[in-house]
Formats: structure tokens, sequence, C-alpha cells
């Protein structure tokens, strides 16, 4: 059978109140046509649905029947309708994230800090990733978009959009308390014991490329799993190593590490937004989106 959803619809209104009239006002229509619809509809399945009598309409069994399940499929369809709303509304809904640990800090808190004063009920998840399983999650649907530090190469049905550039900085611990008004060159540097992520992260790879663009072979003495974890190193003289301005900020205030100046300069590095072109992004998402390109500010 292919018939209308809103005889569905009309009927069951009329069995929800008993009463064609209420029924009407309800589906901002009129008795005649509610009852007309009815009959339609009784006409269409071959069997009576309503009892009509002076004390108003009751259900045939047939009647109840199809209202049971009727019932069930019309207030879910009005749930999500209304579910449809609050979203686009930004008054319900999720976010998931990918993010890098570099970009988490830069630039996804400060702006998710925002967001949620401005969007309290939409729910935020962040997972917490490498460049390259941020994409990855990008590209298995796993998280509505990632932001991620200069990501390996993108592929269809991945895009790819730079919306801002940092820098690091290289800094020591206290034993280079009176080296902040040197210049060093990176090969004097290489010869100090180097901290630095492991070698299966992008971070990894853009400082042996630097390093390998001066003639130079990037040799770390000790390797950290998080960002983090470089700087406790530093400050306990375990080694130089290179970090994002916004990460040291509050140590070199304290003077508990030291900017040590390199006659090399170092290169910017980039925030992407990665997102998979084959998974649209909800009415958040693409409010979050647009917040963090909006406020995307260069780190110098």
């Amino acid at each position: 059978m292919n018939i209308n959803y809103e005889y569905y619809r009309i009927f069951y209104y009329a069995a929800k109140y008993k009463n064609l009239t209420q029924a009407a006002e309800m589906l901002n229509s009129n008795q005649p046509n509610v009852s007309r619809t009815i009959k339609i509809l009784e006409h269409e399945l071959g069997c009576n649905l309503l009892i009509r009598s002076n004390r108003g309409i009751s259900l045939t069994p047939e009647g109840e029947r199809l209202y049971s399940h009727i019932k069930i499929a019309v207030e879910q369809i009005q749930a999500a309708e209304d579910e449809l709303v609050q979203s686009k509304n930004l008054q319900k809904g999720c976010v998931t994230i990918g993010a890098s640990e570099a970009a988490l800090r830069v630039l996804v808190l400060p702006v998710l800090s925002t967001f949620k004063k401005k969007y309290p009920d939409i729910h935020i998840r962040i997972l917490n990733h490498l460049t390259t399983q941020a994409v990855e999650s990008v590209q298995k649907g796993i998280v509505d978009f990632s932001v991620v530090t200069t990501p390996p190469k993108i592929e269809k049905p991945l895009v790819s959009y730079p919306i801002m550039h940092f820098q690091d900085i290289l800094i020591g611990g206290p034993s280079y308390a009176s080296c902040e008004e040197r210049v060093f060159s990176l090969e004097e540097m290489n010869n100090s014991p180097f901290v630095c992520l492991g070698e299966d992260t992008v971070t990894y790879r853009f400082y042996e490329d630097f390093y390998r663009n001066h003639n130079l072979i990037l040799k770390p003495e000790l390797t950290a799993a998080t960002t983090d974890q470089i700087l406790p190193m530093i400050k306990n003289d375990l080694g130089i190593g290179f970090v994002p301005t916004v990460f040291a900020q509050d140590a070199l205030e304290k003077k508990e590490v030291y900017k040590l100046q390199l006659s090399e300069k170092i290169p910017s590095r980039e925030i992407c937004f990665v997102e998979n072109t084959n998974y649209p992004l909800s009415i958040a998402a693409k409010e979050l989106k647009n917040l963090l390109m909006e406020n995307a500010s260069t780190d110098d």
C-alpha cells in the first residue's frame, strides 16, 4: 500500500482525543475534513477504524491495532522534528572533534571556551590524538572534523584548510640562564642534549627536515609522548627543545626556562582544519568551524 502519511497523522489525533472536533483543532483543520480523511483511510485499508455515536467516537479492534503502531511512528517523527529544530537553533546537539596536542592548546581550547558560553547545551567531545590519528578519525567518520598541526598528505574525500600559523621557540633549562643574550648556530646547539616528540609524530618529521635543510642530523637524547612532557624535562636540565611559544610563556616569565636565540630562522608551523566531504557537518559543527576560523590569530 502507498497511503498518504497525512491520513495516518489525522487518524492519530482522532484516536488520541476520541473527538473529531478536538483533533481538528490540534491539526489546524476542521471537523468535516478530519471525518472525510478518516473515511478515505478506512476505504484504503478495507476496514472500519472508528465507531461513531452520540457520545463521541471509539476505536474498533482494527482501529486499536492500527493506533498502537501509528502512535509510535507519529510520536517518533515529532520527536525527530523537535530535535532538528533545537539543533537548528543550537539548543541541542553534539560535536566530536579530533585534535593534535599543539592545535588543542594553541587554538581549540580558547575557542571552545567561547563556544560553550554561547551555546551551553551543545555537548562537545574531544579526542586528543597525534596528527596522523586525528586525520584518520576524520577519514573513518569517527569525528566531525579535526584540527591539527600541518598534516601528512590529504586525499579525497578529505579536505584541509590552513587556518593559522604559530611559532616554536628553542628553550633551555636553568643551566642556560646566562645564554639569553647569545645567538647560537643550530650546529652549536646540536651538541647539546635534545628533547623532542617521537619519530611517529609530525613534529619530529618537521624538525628532522629543519635539521636536514641545514646539513645536520636530528639526534634526540630524550623523546616524549606529548608536548606537555617536554617542558618538565627542559625545566630539569635534561636537554633543550622546541615548543610552541604559548606552551612556554608561563615558564619563561617565572625564569624556569630560557629562550635560546638561533642564527637560523625557525620555520613557522600551520594549524589546519580537516573535514570529510562524505560527511556533511551538522549545524553545530559548522558554527564551531566558523568560530575557529574567526578566532584564529597568528602566534608570533
